[in-house]
């Protein structure tokens, strides 16, 4: 289980965690609002709310681990 999705593509067996990607766009937000002059003290602390679920089923067979469909069903990405 790992929290972030590079991991599952790389042969892990599930991955969930934050959007990295979605995570960056946020940071470059407050860069930009920092730089057109606002105070850092005054912006909101923000949590991820994007969170992606990754199933890889190739290391799951290799295992010889069934995941459940339901699993499947509402993961992100699943890798055959």
């Amino acid at each position: 289980m790992y929290a972030e999705k590079p991991y599952a593509e790389s042969g892990g067996l599930i991955s969930y965690g934050p959007n990295v990607s979605d995570m960056f766009r946020r940071t470059a937000d407050f860069a930009d609002k920092i730089l057109r002059g606002a105070k850092p003290a005054d912006l909101p602390v923000e949590q991820p709310n994007t969170f992606e679920l990754v199933v890889n089923l190739k290391t799951a067979r290799a295992l010889g681990l069934t995941i459940p469909e339901t699993l499947i069903a509402t993961a992100d990405e699943v890798i055959e």
